[in-house]
């Protein structure tokens, strides 16, 4: 086990590079972000001759990127939460160099203000086309890329703006809104429930960690934690499969991993998931409670029949009802709700077994897709990681080639069956796009 949590760590701190991990926090930021412009200016990769401009612009930082042999048509790219700091940063786009060779010029931004903003976000992505074609020419197409917030931000921005992009890819996107944070409270008021035999939220953080967590972990796994050697324990694990996405291949890995990595709050082994649930409810830009689980329905097995455990336990669990002024259900509130409404080709790629970000926000996105009869338009690759954001260059690269080949010649790739709870649960669900080794994945049979 120590040797397990120690890989672990390492596997969280290497996907912080990729995707910041948040600090999650529901009150709202101070207003006073700055760009420290000596921090944009970045250099040409070697054998890769460009043009390259960074600045600010309407507050947020950016970088532009264009190849030498410019083939005219631009990536943007959407970064994930960055936290709650002040000081506002910029990367490059994660797929740079194969962007490059082929000719693509890219763009980023940094927003203008740091959280869990989806608005900035969108429309500080959608003004950095307007500079990139001020600066450098109005490109022929251009291409939307994000992961984890980011993914959130381009489903919502090609809803917001329909004809200003060509073809769109979250990776690891928040692509349920909404029903991410429903999760993280799924999740910790059902441990309260399953370890203490009663629930409440909001909790206080410093009792929750100091006394409540702790005696959930001694209740369900007797110091073993996460080791289900508890019928209790046994039934978090599973109402948690199928809470975040289902039966389906990975799940004791991700299990094992997100429970055993320390919480990004109290630092302490296994609290990941625990840690997530301190909030008050409130999301940035919020004035009310945002979560909800009045209409949630808990299943503690496999039987799709209720037990008389599940009926108490149902009947007992706290339940949180989300104010009339915490949810927009639409327009581009700060937590804009992505519809399935999308025009052009999506192309999506999620881990089984993020359970940060969970594989089930692509059931919810396939689900509206279809409810708009869109289907057509949205292709999802299920990856057998079990980290966040944890994907190959190959993955990635391949992905991305597939969405350009169908933009230009509408040939429409091939995706994993996301609504078919039978495909999902194979045992080779996942290996048709999985290239390269992950972490922690079981291997493909």
């Amino acid at each position: 086990m120590r040797r397990f949590i120690a890989a672990a760590v390492t596997l969280l701190v290497s996907l912080v590079g990729v995707v910041s991990i948040p600090a999650v926090s529901y009150a709202e930021p101070p207003p006073d972000y700055f760009v420290d412009p000596t921090k944009l200016p970045f250099d040409a990769l070697p054998g890769l001759r460009s043009q390259r401009w960074w600045g600010i612009h309407g507050g947020a930082g950016y970088r532009i990127e264009v190849p030498e042999d410019w083939n005219g048509e631009l990536v943007l790219w959407a970064h994930g939460f960055a936290g709650n700091d002040l000081e506002l940063t910029v990367g490059s786009h994660p797929l740079r160099a194969h962007l490059l060779s082929e000719g693509y010029a890219w763009a980023a931004s940094s927003y203008r203000r740091n959280d869990y903003d989806v608005k900035a976000g969108v429309a500080d992505t959608h003004a950095l086309t307007t500079l990139f074609s001020g600066i450098v020419g109005r490109p022929t197409r251009t291409y939307l890329t994000g992961a984890s917030m980011g993914g959130h931000i381009t489903a919502a921005a090609i809803e917001q703006y329909p004809n200003a992009y060509d073809g769109a890819m979250p990776i690891c996107g928040v692509l349920g809104d909404y029903e991410l944070f429903d999760y993280f409270l799924d999740f910790n008021v059902a441990a309260q429930q399953l370890g203490t035999g009663s629930s409440v939220f909001p909790v206080d953080p410093p009792t929750y960690l100091g006394t409540t967590v702790p005696a959930i972990k001694q209740a369900l796994s007797g110091g073993a934690w996460p080791a289900p050697v508890t019928p209790a324990a046994q039934q978090l694990k599973t109402l948690t499969m199928l809470r975040s996405g289902g039966v389906r291949p990975n799940f004791d890995s991700a299990w094992l991993f997100w429970n055993s990595i320390p919480g990004i709050f109290s630092g302490q082994p296994g609290n990941f998931l625990f840690d997530l649930g301190l909030g008050d409810g409130t999301l940035v830009g919020h004035p009310g409670v945002a979560v909800d689980n009045t209409d949630a329905v808990y299943q503690l097995d496999l039987d799709p029949a209720f037990s008389a455990d599940e009926v108490a336990f149902n009947q007992a669990i706290v339940r949180v009802a989300s104010d009339p002024q915490g949810r927009h259900p639409a327009g581009m509130a700060n937590i804009p709700v992505v519809n399935g409404n999308p025009r052009i080709p999506v192309l999506t790629l999620h881990n089984l077994g993020d359970l940060f970000v969970p594989f089930g926000m692509e059931i919810d996105y396939a689900q509206r897709v279809a409810a708009n009869g869109l289907s057509d338009l949205v292709v999802q690759r299920a990856i057998r990681g079990v980290g966040h954001c944890d994907f190959t260059q190959q993955e990635l690269i391949t992905a991305f080639d597939d969405l350009v080949r169908w933009v230009k010649e509408g040939i429409k790739p091939t995706g994993d069956e996301i609504l078919d709870p039978t495909a999902v649960a194979a045992p080779g669900y996942g290996c048709a796009f999985t290239r390269g080794s992950h972490l922690f994945a079981e291997p493909c049979p």
